[in-house]
């Protein structure tokens, strides 16, 4: 097991109890695979941060847009906390090299490595909490999280796909959109829908998914990128 001194340094930290931070970056898969040298998972404190997260998210964004309604802060709070927001942070912070995975969950990529990294970003703020105490949690937040918050406001990925194209479609067209299903694939248990999005009668884009819903999603996340709005 690695020296984890050097890894709080490298986050900017510094435990009182260093072994809150090594259960924090301690996947469940590595102790299958090492027992004798590790005897807990970062599972117990991911469920910790994640409270954590949500109350100090919250006191953020009621703090700093007095005027926006229940409605809005709760979008601006999922977009800022969901998986792929908080992996980008892990990630930045450098975390995917400091996790204890075993040898199969070390080669995963895509969506399953995405999860792993916004788990234990969740737990290091669990441990950083019981270290610590909530300050210390919104000061790090502030530093690696919060300005995101400028960004998702000015893309607007705290609105879905659907909702965004139909405000951006009724200003610049005068038009609202339209969904029709254009293809269904495969057996009951494992459906593919093929869904395109039309203003009027022009078809603007294409999207799939395991759903009807899901592939509206993609049609209109795809209509957005076509017409660059």
């Amino acid at each position: 097991m690695p020296d984890f001194a050097p890894y709080a340094k490298k986050l900017g930290l510094s435990f009182t109890n260093l072994n809150l931070l090594v259960e924090a970056l301690t996947h469940r898969s590595y102790l299958n695979e090492n027992r004798a040298v590790a005897s807990s998972h970062n599972e117990r404190l991911e469920f910790l941060g994640d409270a954590v997260l949500e109350l100090a998210v919250t006191n953020f964004l009621f703090s700093k847009f007095p005027q926006k309604d229940e409605g809005e802060l709760t979008a601006y709070r999922a977009a800022l906390v969901n998986t792929v927001s908080l992996a980008g942070v892990s990630e930045a912070l450098g975390i995917n090299d400091m996790l204890l995975l075993s040898k199969g969950e070390s080669k995963d990529t895509g969506r399953a490595r995405q999860i792993i990294l916004a788990n234990a970003f969740e737990a290091l703020l669990g441990a950083l909490y019981l270290d610590q105490g909530f300050n210390s949690v919104e000061e790090f937040l502030a530093k690696h999280l919060y300005q995101k918050i400028n960004e998702v406001i000015q893309n607007r990925s705290w609105q879905d796909p659907k909702s965004h194209f139909q405000e951006v479609a009724q200003d610049k067209r005068s038009s609202t959109p339209s969904y029709k299903t254009l293809q269904e694939a495969g057996p009951d248990h494992d459906k593919k829908f093929t869904v395109g999005v039309f203003l009027g009668k022009e078809e603007i884009a294409r999207g799939t998914g395991k759903s009807k819903q899901e592939a509206e999603q993609a049609a209109a996340q795809a209509a957005l990128t076509v017409t660059g709005w």
